[in-house]
């Protein structure tokens, strides 16, 4: 078999193991991997700070990794992906072109763009899944249309009749001619500037970038912090969660490497007669779950990173005060939970999952703050900036997804700061302006008495906020926003106002009465000012549909766009509706799903594949897929006895959602 050059181009799946169009192209010949580094192309989801500080990091990892098997990284920077590539597939007398599948609707775009124009340069190209368990198209309800509940998605994905594949072991050698290749260093790709380099610097203690440490940093998981993790996993103070996303996000390790090295877990202590972590495991697995639907979601209404699920939601009345935004992202909230927990973002650009919820809750719920304004700082300041995930809590939090919080639900900061931060440890570690308030007083130090405020050195206006908004003065303009939001939706479907495109039988499932009811607890905390600059603009698109209850948007031409404040202003186009581009691939799928292939996307033929024993344990007795109808019936068990979950990461109390509210 003649041997034949392949150029991997690299995006976010930065490792050796379980590569799949890297292990693709070294079986066929010489391999030439390529990161190209676009920011151009990124348009509004440039990466921040700290996400470029950890992918210079992981390209210098993998170039290193990929030297010692006998070839280099090939990295440029670019003002446009295709241009460089027919580049480099000419220098290297390359034939083809791998890569793995990416899903949010800007990487779609682009990697439509890019395989039309190599393909009529005569170049042969090929994609892979190297980021999910199954596709989005895989997992489907009985009418062949994508899920909109968490649950019946997960309910979907743990019947299915194959098992994910296997991960790939990474390639013993590699054969090229990558010497003859212009390419930069790291460095010379611009992902970081030398005022950023003392902030960076402080990032390297608490974290370690690349492919084998994210291999590593699993292993630590399994072998402690997995087996308490359904007991700690609300813990805000100390690293008891997985700590994988930012490793998860850039490629570094699989989720299939994930999910296998704790289905081998499993059969462990399933051998020793254990079930200690049985609970663990089953909330472990439904964190990957949510990684696989965010991806699922976002593939399926590419729309979903500008607006609602919902339609509903397009009339809400968001508040465009730029001066309660900055309160928030600083920190001076006057709300010590949501104070530490944005100060430790900035500083170090990680928050667990709990904080947050918390801090996302009070900006949307609270302040009323656009959640897209929310969700674009997120992205701007994560270390695991994700977009498909960030979409998913945002729009979980906002209201904006049938299964989601409801709309007027509101978490007291005070409440969840004595639940989660019970001593005021998390707190006193970020606000060292409260770090001598007594505990009593520490997440509601408005109401401490003067004299306490006095001994402990605090005050009120001068050293530490007073709340920017009363507690009870939110509640009553969060109502009044709903029920604007459901008289302007009235009022549209009575002029007869519809849709260019008619909503699926899926909307069916979602409708829910309005939500006219007063809240269920009364909460009641100290007072403070308000902000006096308001403004109120539609965040939505201006689109609704004739049909009555909440119902989910689908993506529509012509829409017109929120501004972002100045601080997110780009002058890069937004990626807009991609109904137009859609196309069909020439590759088959696999066998058992008998389905159309999806747009956008292209898969390399893969055979069906039985059930399988899982080899490593062949005395264990149990078939993969036995241990898929074990989780498959923990998850049922959990669901009688209504465990409730946060998904962002957290949950879904899918129930509560699909009963009608009983009207006020």
């Amino acid at each position: 078999m003649e041997k034949v050059c392949t150029v991997v181009w690299l995006r976010r799946d930065l490792r050796l193991e379980d590569n799949p169009a890297l292990c693709a192209a070294a079986r066929l010949g010489n391999v030439v991997p390529v990161y190209i580094w676009c920011p151009d192309e990124e348009k509004q989801f440039h990466p921040g700070r700290v996400s470029r500080w950890w992918l210079k990091e992981s390209l210098t990892h993998l170039d290193a990794s990929l030297r010692s098997l006998g070839v280099s990284l090939v990295m440029r920077k670019a003002k446009n992906t295709l241009a460089t590539l027919l580049e480099i597939v000419k220098s290297a007398g390359a034939k083809q072109v791998f890569f793995n599948h990416l899903y949010d609707p800007i990487s779609l775009v682009r990697d439509r763009d890019v395989k039309q124009g190599l393909l009529q340069n005569g170049i042969h190209v090929q994609s892979f899944n190297g980021d999910l368990l199954y596709e989005p198209w895989e997992v489907l309800d009985e009418d062949g249309k994508p899920f909109t509940f968490f649950e019946r998605y997960w309910h979907k994905f743990l019947s299915m009749p194959f098992e994910p594949e296997s991960p790939l072991l990474p390639p013993r050698r590699l054969s090229s001619m990558t010497e003859t290749i212009t390419s930069c260093t790291p460095e010379e790709l611009g992902l970081e500037d030398e005022m950023e380099k003392s902030s960076n610097a402080l990032l390297a203690r608490a974290w370690s970038p690349g492919w084998s440490n994210a291999d590593r940093a699993l292993q630590t998981f399994l072998a402690g912090p997995l087996l308490e993790f359904s007991r700690n996993r609300y813990k805000i103070d100390g690293p008891t969660t997985s700590l994988l996303s930012p490793h998860m996000h850039f490629g570094e390790i699989s989720v299939r490497k994930v999910y296998h090295s704790v289905r081998r877990l499993q059969l462990l202590w399933a051998k020793d007669g254990s079930n200690l972590g049985e609970e663990s495991i089953y909330f472990f697995m439904r964190s990957i779950g949510f990684r696989e639907y965010s991806r699922y979601l976002i593939f399926n209404f590419p729309f979903t990173h500008e607006r609602s699920l919902l339609s509903n939601l397009k009339s809400f009345p968001w508040r465009v005060d730029e001066s309660l935004f900055k309160a928030w992202r600083q920190g001076r909230t006057g709300y010590p939970l949501v104070d530490a927990g944005m100060r430790e973002l900035w500083a170090t650009g990680w928050l667990h999952n709990r904080v947050r919820v918390i801090v996302s809750s009070f900006c949307v719920k609270f302040l009323q703050l656009p959640w897209r304004w929310g969700m674009k700082y997120f992205w701007d300041t994560l270390l695991d900036a994700d977009l498909e995930s960030d979409v998913l809590g945002w729009q979980y939090i906002s209201g904006s997804l049938p299964d989601g919080h409801e709309l007027d639900r509101m978490d007291n900061p005070q409440t969840e700061g004595y639940k989660h931060d019970p001593d005021g440890e998390y707190v006193r570690q970020w606000l060292p302006e409260l770090v001598r308030l007594p505990t009593e007083w520490i997440h509601h130090p408005w109401d401490a008495p003067p004299a306490v405020l006095r001994a402990a050195g605090v005050e009120l206006g001068s050293n530490y906020p007073r709340p920017i908004v009363e507690i009870a003065a939110a509640r009553e303009r969060l109502q009044q926003a709903v029920a604007k939001m459901w008289e302007q939706e009235a009022a549209l479907n009575a002029a007869g106002i519809a849709c260019d495109r008619e909503t699926s039988d899926v909307n069916k499932e979602v409708k829910v009465s309005a939500p006219t009811s007063a809240f269920k607890q009364a909460m009641k905390l100290g007072s403070g000012p308000l902000s006096s600059r308001v403004s109120v603009h539609d965040q939505m698109v201006p689109n609704c549909t004739n049909q009555p209850g909440l119902r989910v948007e689908y993506p529509l031409e012509g829409t017109k766009y929120l501004q972002f404040p100045k601080l997110f202003q780009s002058t890069a186009p937004e990626v807009r509706n991609i109904s137009h581009l859609t196309e069909s691939s020439s590759s088959p799928k696999r066998d058992v799903c008998k389905r159309k292939e999806p747009p956008l996307v292209w898969v390399p033929a893969i055979p069906h594949r039985p059930t399988l024993e899982f080899g490593l344990f062949p005395n264990v007795g149990e078939t993969a897929g036995d241990l898929r109808k074990h989780l498959l019936a923990l998850q049922k068990s959990k669901t009688q006895a209504k465990v409730e979950e946060e998904p962002y990461i957290a949950g879904v109390d899918w129930q509560r959602r699909t009963k009608p509210r009983a009207k006020a």
